[in-house]
């Protein structure tokens, strides 16, 4: 009769071998009703506003605050930077508020927000707003 002990062995080895990672996944694009690409192609944004959106981006995936009140300040600074920076026309204008309107109204929100979880999906959402206007927009 063999041996059962290199089968333990193995299937300890095996078992912490297996780091548990969980790894964070890339927030998805959403379809927002009247975004379109342009002939199948981003819409061209003003330097500024890209900017803006990247910084965006940034604070969202490196948030650790639980503070609904500091993360929309953070935020509603750069959509401010946004607006007040912003040259864009036609279109590209107007494609650019479909998916700026949701953002902003997100951010007005999370800053009377006092429940980390809810703060959290707050976050997700704005995470992928800003995707999506990665989808649509280039510079």
């Amino acid at each position: 009769m063999k041996s059962k002990y290199p089968i333990i062995i193995l299937l300890l080895a095996l078992t912490f071998s297996c780091k548990n990672k969980t790894t964070k996944t890339e927030p998805k694009a959403i379809q927002l009703v009247g975004l379109t690409l342009n002939n199948n192609e981003k819409w061209i944004a003003n330097k500024e506003t890209h900017i803006g959106m990247k910084r965006i981006d940034s604070i969202l995936k490196n948030n650790t605050s639980s503070n609904g009140k500091i993360l929309g300040k953070a935020l509603s600074k750069q959509t401010s930077y946004i607006i007040k920076s912003c040259d864009m026309e036609g279109e590209a204008h107007d494609q650019l508020h479909v998916v700026l309107v949701p953002i902003l109204e997100e951010i007005t929100d999370i800053k009377d927000v006092e429940n980390p979880l809810e703060i959290e999906k707050k976050v997700i959402t704005l995470q992928s707003l800003t995707a999506t206007y990665f989808k649509y927009f280039k510079i």
